[in-house]
């Protein structure tokens, strides 16, 4: 049996975040076919930057968690820090001037700051030497590696010693990071690479150009838990009757300006009894109102029960590579208001025949919100188009054939693992 090692900064069955998620529903239904195993850190709650869990493999699922301690660096240079930032600043210059494909074409990997770029990821809170010494210590005894997010050094370290047998998950947006000129040798040097959406790989091939790795969509899907008791939920969390909700980490980069739309919206509109519920673990200062509710880190059987409850859903997030909170609220016939400057957003817009409604700013916003408070009619016209469209386009069965297809020829290329 081939033996498989997905590598994620985190894992866990009570473990906030999107990459995170995917990992776990893709290495569950791996289990069957293959020996899985999960290489992570021993962090629970980034914002502390601490090893919270222990040490150690432990079982989850059928699946084999081994978990390295963290050991960042304290060290910085403002020279090289300078010296980062200018050449991000550039790469993304050329990519609105469209000239970094035909760039990449002379020049795929960057060599310019990456003495920085490496300090810059020893310094990251998920930074763990003994795990990547593991990588480079037992590469021959894995058939593959699939590392998920590029936003850590997780993803640059197994590429680093087993690209040859790496099938890369990047769950990539559109932001400065994005740019980062170690990229392109993550992006030039794994085996393959599996994109979420259409605009995730596009946004790739315009950074990258030609001469990135084999590629394509591979995206992944959902699962759905049955519904805690409504009653207990509602008297645990103090719910409201109407309410707006938000699913994931608590933290202003993904929350962007949303309480301040939110409350100009209530000032405009008094008569208006929704409330905003914010439900997931805290990663910031949360903004006091009377109508916004925070639950905190919720069971997935009370995440099921609040979004069928909820009115309509939000993601304002604008980095998303796929959303898997806009999958579930459309499984679950709930709308969804989303933010107009992420590209993954309009894709879904677009392709669902507007399942979804977007926002630019604070007046589309209160538009809109007030629309889906208003309109039951509207509501009910969303919801079965969302339905129908995770339904053709992000089955299980579908997902799945993809991503043990570009397995077995990854392995089929290393025969000798």
């Amino acid at each position: 049996m081939k033996r498989i090692a997905f590598v994620v900064v985190r894992y866990g069955e009570n473990i906030n975040g999107g990459a995170e998620l995917h990992c776990r529903m893709l290495a569950e239904r791996l289990i069957h076919k293959y020996q899985v195993e999960v290489l992570t850190t021993c962090v629970k709650n980034y914002s502390k930057k601490e090893n919270e869990l222990p040490e150690g493999t432990e079982w989850i699922n059928g699946v084999l968690v081994r978990r390295f301690k963290i050991n960042p660096s304290s060290f910085k240079s403002r020279y090289q820090q300078s010296i980062v930032r200018n050449i991000r600043g550039t790469r993304r210059l050329l990519y609105r001037l469209h000239l970094l494909p035909s760039l990449a074409k002379h020049l795929p990997v960057w060599p310019w700051g990456k003495e920085g770029e490496i300090n810059t990821y020893k310094r990251s809170v998920f930074y763990s030497s003994s795990l990547f010494d593991y990588i480079a210590r037992h590469k021959d005894d894995y058939d593959i590696f699939i590392p998920i997010t590029i936003d850590y050094p997780e993803a640059y370290y197994t590429i680093k010693y087993a690209g040859e047998k790496s099938l890369l998950i990047p769950t990539m947006h559109y932001h400065k990071n994005a740019f980062r000129p170690i990229l392109t040798e993550i992006f030039t040097k794994t085996a393959y690479i599996g994109f979420n959406t259409l605009a995730e790989q596009q946004l790739a091939e315009n950074i990258f150009g030609s001469t990135m790795a084999p590629h394509g969509i591979i995206s992944t899907s959902i699962e759905i838990t049955p519904p805690a008791d409504w009653k207990t939920t509602v008297a645990k969390y103090q719910l409201p009757e109407e309410y707006m909700l938000y699913v994931g980490r608590i933290d202003l980069g993904k929350l962007d300006r949303i309480f301040q739309y939110f409350t100009s919206y209530k000032k405009k509109y008094k008569d208006s009894k929704l409330k905003f519920v914010l439900a997931g673990g805290i990663f910031t200062n949360t903004y006091q109102h009377p109508d916004i509710i925070y639950t905190g880190f919720v069971s997935e059987n009370e995440k099921t029960a609040i979004i069928q409850h909820a009115k309509f859903i939000i993601n304002p997030s604008v980095y998303e590579s796929l959303s898997l909170i806009l999958l579930e609220a459309l499984s679950l016939k709930k709308a969804m208001i989303a933010n107009e400057r992420c590209n993954v957003m309009k894709e879904h817009y677009q392709k669902s025949g507007k399942a979804i409604l977007l926002y630019s700013g604070k007046q589309s916003f209160i538009h809109n919100l007030y629309l889906l408070d208003s309109s039951d009619e509207l509501r009910k016209s969303m919801e079965e188009k969302g339905v129908s469209y995770v339904e053709k386009n992000y089955s299980w069965e579908v997902i799945m054939k993809r991503l043990t297809e570009q397995i077995e020829k990854i392995c089929s290329h290393n025969p000798s693992s």
